[in-house]
């Protein structure tokens, strides 16, 4: 696949995930049926392509985009879907911030942070699914910017920069009674620290953010 345009989409299994908070103390169990997550964060020429804006702080085809909000995230992934037939996933009501995910539509949308942290693990149990080193862009090697998608090595299912480069919008409110729209980040980024970069760290910020470590990958639901 060309990552500077395509989207290649990986099989995901279907599993169960437990989630944790360290916050609040409080851990979940999530059961998850089959889906598909894309191999690479949306590039910046994918995210070109398809908007025809260029939001980054960092140009050229081949990074992730990034300075992106998570409504330019669910904007992109309906755009997405309309470019390719699909059945766009969500719907919003007109001069408001509601949002509704058509969880029976085929196209493309953000992964739910249980999906990410399912892809993310690929079977494994510990914080990373190798050595940071040689799978993550992060404050230890990334000479504080972004790089390239692509260019460490993906985990076992074949997903690349789960952990480091950016870090990925997923669909979940973090918690509403306290944050109330605040949207769930997952993966650490370039600017981070190894323990940010962690396949159970959690991060949270309000949907108009952006800001030149945070992007976005897309996921696909398996309609039986």
């Amino acid at each position: 696949m060309d990552v500077m345009t395509g989207n290649e989409m990986i099989a995901i299994p279907p599993g169960q995930v437990t989630l944790s908070d360290r916050r609040t103390q409080r851990s979940w169990s999530v059961e998850l049926a089959p889906y598909q997550l894309a191999a690479f964060p949306v590039t910046g020429g994918l995210y070109a392509q398809i908007t025809g804006q260029r939001p980054s702080t960092t140009p050229g085809d081949r990074f992730p985009v990034e300075c992106v909000s998570w409504w330019d995230a669910v904007r992109f992934c309906n755009a997405l879907s309309q470019s390719t037939g699909l059945t766009p996933a969500y719907h919003f009501r007109a001069e408001t911030e509601d949002i509704e995910w058509d969880t029976s539509s085929d196209g493309y949308r953000l992964p739910t942070e249980a999906e990410w942290e399912h892809a993310c693990r690929a079977g494994t149990t510990g914080p990373r699914y190798g050595d940071l080193d040689g799978i993550g862009w992060y404050r230890g090697n990334s000479h504080e910017r972004v790089h390239e998608v692509g260019g460490k090595l993906p985990n076992s299912w074949g997903l690349h920069d789960m952990l480091g480069n950016v870090w990925d919008w997923c669909w979940d409110v973090y918690d509403a009674e306290v944050y109330g729209a605040y949207r769930v980040l997952r993966g650490g980024g370039w600017f981070d620290e190894h323990w940010s970069c962690r396949a159970s760290a959690r991060r949270r910020s309000h949907p108009t953010f952006q800001v030149d470590d945070v992007g976005f990958r897309v996921a696909r639901s398996v309609m039986s």
